[in-house]
């Protein structure tokens, strides 16, 4: 069906039968060659990340849960439309970890040096700090959160502002590229 409508954008079931068993990751390949210029967002019940390594290595272009709701799809459809990628906040940490890459050519990656840096630098939060740094950087809300840690909101939001003050980073999303760099996510 694609390949004679070739449609601007799909918005494709990871779990889809059919096929020899690849599921949506499968129909994004066999799909590519007949319609190239097509934007692919995934849609799942599942966060496991397999499912979304698959469908990503694939191709598309996003991958949100079926847990969202109407008005965050109709915008993540025209974000992918627009050539952004499109991501559950409970999934971008992850996919940062995951494709951000391993260390480059001729480096360590685990020298002395660095995993002294490393835990310097963890060490200047507390326990709880780390928790939550932990949570926010894998795209949990503050409210998500508080609910995990029997905490209040009030309570998120200061460790929050403690953790960037610390690490002298200014917002979440430096926060989750911090984590992901160092593989905490």
């Amino acid at each position: 069906m694609i390949a004679q409508t070739k449609p601007q954008v799909v918005l494709l079931d990871v779990h889809v039968p059919g096929g020899e068993g690849g599921g949506g990751a499968e129909i994004l390949a066999k799909s590519r060659p007949y319609s190239p210029t097509t934007v692919f967002l995934a849609l799942s019940v599942s966060d496991a990340p397999q499912d979304v390594g698959a469908v990503i290595r694939a191709g598309a272009q996003g991958y949100v849960t079926k847990t969202i709701t109407g008005a965050d799809l109709i915008s993540s459809i025209k974000q992918v439309h627009e050539g952004y990628a499109v991501f559950s906040p409970k999934l971008a940490g992850f996919v940062l970890s995951a494709f951000q890459g391993v260390p480059a050519a001729g480096s360590d990656g685990g020298a002395d040096g660095a995993a002294r840096a490393h835990d310097e630098e963890l060490d200047r939060l507390s326990a709880r700090e780390q928790e939550v740094m932990r949570l926010i950087a894998r795209g949990y809300t503050y409210k998500e959160v508080a609910a995990e840690l029997f905490i209040s909101i009030k309570t998120v939001e200061t460790h929050v502002s403690s953790v960037l003050r610390k690490l002298q980073l200014s917002n979440r999303t430096e926060l989750t590229r911090w984590a992901a760099d160092r593989r905490i996510v």
